[in-house]
């Protein structure tokens, strides 16, 4: 498996090298940013920015690249969408979040900022987890209850549920229960939840959040994502915009190389890394425990995104954006295009 995972690894290291040259060949000479903010949110899911900001990884391959005074600034925003608009803002350099937020900014900025994808960073499960007994489907919900995740409307859990609304409800009916969602981090919904004692009876978050909710006698799954999208799909992805890209080329491909060595690191040692995460973000959950889930094969490290057609025809048909991507490639920046997506 390692054998395999550092060939997989070589290819795209390869494959990104030739294209940053070509990149770095046609781009006019001129001074690069010294600060690049980056944005990351909560979970395991940010585990290889976790990990490009612990060893410093982005700052490495800037330095390899003639950038010595390059460094990364990192701040922990939860939601995509909170993201997308400091992006559009010009107050981030690149942002991270939820496969839907990024369909929908990849829309609406098509023709003028060129917002796209750079790479994937996983693909892994999210849950619907509620602690009301009487509840099986989203059927079952009423207006007691209330159902926590990142941001109503936009954020990658919230488009799970419209499109599981329509499944249930039936075409047209994606926003049936909208009006029971509220907007929360995911470690306040966690603890929300769990405590019982609020409006909220429900939570569609994300790693570990919805496996240590789970943990709890009274918490009961109520649906996973991959049964709602129809198999497996990128959860968390980094983007920036077009003009970022063409003007920084240098910054730009050390950023990637660096997070295809956090990968690489990850997926090769992820004993070590379940340690990593629970020191960096002074979790209280056990290492053991977060490696569990990294050990779970539908939780995946990669740069390559997987389902982004299923979520963008979603998003077309129901009218969030106007425009239906001709392929995944569409969305994203080139470097990535030979890695497999779908």
């Amino acid at each position: 498996m390692r054998s395999t995972l550092r060939s997989i690894s070589t290819r795209a290291a390869a494959a990104l090298a030739t294209l940053a040259c070509a990149a770095l060949a046609s781009a006019p000479l001129h001074a690069e940013v010294k600060e690049v903010r980056i944005a990351k949110g909560f979970g395991i899911g940010y585990l290889p920015l976790i990990v490009m900001e612990n060893e410093q990884l982005f700052e490495k391959h800037a330095k390899a690249a003639g950038l010595p005074d390059s460094a990364a600034k990192w701040l922990v925003i939860d939601g995509g969408t909170t993201q997308a608009q400091l992006l559009i803002g010009g107050n981030l350099e690149v942002s991270s979040g939820g496969l839907g937020p990024l369909v929908t900014i990849w829309a609406r900025t098509k023709g003028n900022l060129n917002v796209q994808g750079m790479a994937s960073i996983n693909s892994m499960p999210l849950f619907l987890n509620t602690i009301n007994p009487a509840v099986k489907s989203i059927r079952d919900f009423t207006d007691k209850d209330r159902i926590a995740l990142p941001v109503i409307k936009s954020s990658i859990q919230a488009v799970i549920l419209q499109m599981e609304a329509e499944k249930v409800f039936g075409a047209g009916q994606q926003n049936t229960i909208d009006r029971l969602t509220v907007s929360m981090a995911h470690p306040d919904g966690t603890s929300a939840l769990l405590s019982g004692k609020t409006e909220v009876t429900a939570h569609l978050s994300a790693p570990p959040f919805q496996y240590q909710q789970l943990k709890d006698p009274k918490v009961k799954q109520v649906f996973s994502s991959y049964d709602v999208v129809g198999g497996p799909h990128t959860f968390n992805l980094i983007w920036t915009t077009k003009k970022f890209r063409d003007e920084n080329p240098k910054t730009y491909s050390a950023f990637l190389a660096a997070l295809n060595e956090a990968i690489t690191k990850i997926n090769a040692d992820k004993p070590k890394y379940a340690k990593v995460f629970v020191e960096f973000t002074k979790s209280k959950l056990a290492p053991e425990f977060i490696l569990e889930m990294m050990n779970d094969p539908q939780i995946r490290f990669t740069m390559a995104p997987e389902g982004t057609m299923r979520f963008a025809a979603f998003l077309h048909k129901i009218g969030t954006i106007k425009e239906l991507p001709g392929s995944w490639k569409d969305m994203f920046f080139p470097e990535i295009h030979n890695l497999p997506g779908n």
